[in-house]
């Protein structure tokens, strides 16, 4: 572990050094990527520093038990059993941040939420979801723009996709995807009956343009004018583009922006996204494969999640956690679900041993 830990100290002095060079500085996808390994390096660089320190404290403690005085030896071994349990906090914390991480966790993600079965209720729901991600993402710093929606007749949506920029952002909302399901008395429901519904949440690891090549010539664009509630939002003019991807035969629309222009953009990043996936999901699927993962983020069939508003409890079934703050929950307060299942994930990676 101290050869690694030296290597990434050596390796964290030279993305500092280059962090200060004028040609990064000026060059935004340099600075960048040298910004994102600066600190990915420089957690694990100050973890070995408390570390060391621990290790220091213990010799120390070592020494006055041999040869201190009595009052001295006394504080020493009160000490003692502490420092032996931090030591072995610090110890697992570095063995952690030390697991090779998956590349694409470092990117942004697209996020999708679809109502599913359970119609008005679905949408409901999906809309309920959104706001969960929005509050997550607004605690977490991450920035958040809607990409396309379709609103549910009764509230809610049917359909809604977003796009999320920040630090570890796939990482971190990677294992969302999958089918949501609610248990509640709906709000259209008279005789006061639970009824069981459901959302699917698909999380994508956004694609550069450097990942996905699309040829102008593939790629076939429709306008149309753009729905919605009415007022002066509506366009008059058919700003709103469905771009149709020839080879592959993926369709993605957007009339989010307030331009033909803009919307084609969103349109691009969406299409360039949806192509890549499948890459991405072989890659995610062999993985689990080989983990024989519980925490596949790969099949967006398998219920992960359930909702239980009578019981006010929220349940992860791929890790038999249940937390009863489902009001918190529901306003974004899902970090302590996300790090079990980040642990979870780990914890296989370790059994492998990669």
């Amino acid at each position: 572990m101290i050869d690694k830990q030296e290597a990434i100290r050596g390796r964290f002095e030279q993305v500092s050094l280059a962090l200060t060079n004028p040609e990064v500085v000026s060059d935004n996808k340099q600075f960048s990527k040298y910004s994102k390994e600066y600190r990915q390096l420089e957690k694990i660089v100050k973890a070995y520093k408390a570390y060391t320190d621990l290790l220091d404290a213990i010799a120390f403690n070592k020494e006055v038990l041999e040869s201190g005085d009595e009052e001295m030896r006394e504080l020493a071994k009160a000490e003692t059993e502490s420092l032996a349990e931090q030591k072995d906090e610090a110890e697992a914390n570095i063995r952690n941040l030390l697991i090779p991480k998956d590349p694409q966790d470092e990117r942004n993600a697209i996020l999708e939420i679809r109502g599913g079965t359970g119609g008005d209720e679905a949408a409901l729901f999906a809309g309920d979801l959104l706001r969960m991600y929005l509050r997550f993402c607004e605690n977490r710093g991450y920035k958040v723009a809607v990409m396309s929606e379709t609103a549910g007749s009764a509230g809610g949506y049917k359909e809604v996709v977003l796009e999320v920029n920040g630090d570890d952002v796939y990482g971190t909302l990677k294992f969302e995807s999958g089918v949501h399901r609610v248990q509640r008395v709906p709000a259209t429901e008279a005789s006061g009956r639970v009824h069981t519904s459901a959302a699917t949440v698909a999380v994508l690891p956004e694609a550069d343009e450097v990942d996905v090549e699309i040829r102008d010539a593939d790629i076939k664009m429709d306008t149309f004018r753009s729905s919605g509630a009415g007022g002066q939002h509506v366009n008059k003019t058919e700003s709103a583009v469905r771009l149709t991807h020839i080879p592959t035969g993926t369709v993605v629309e957007c009339q989010e922006g307030r331009s033909q222009h803009s919307n084609r953009d969103i349109a691009m990043k969406m299409l360039r996204t949806r192509i890549w996936e499948v890459a991405v999901r072989k890659h995610e699927d062999a993985i689990a494969a080989q983990r024989k993962s519980l925490v596949s983020t790969g099949d967006r069939s398998a219920k992960i999640r359930t909702y239980n508003y009578p019981q006010g409890r929220v349940t992860d079934h791929r890790i038999g956690m249940t937390v009863y703050n489902l009001d918190a929950f529901m306003n974004g307060d899902i970090q302590d679900m996300i790090q079990a299942l980040q642990f979870a994930e780990n914890a296989e990676k370790m059994k492998q041993g990669h």
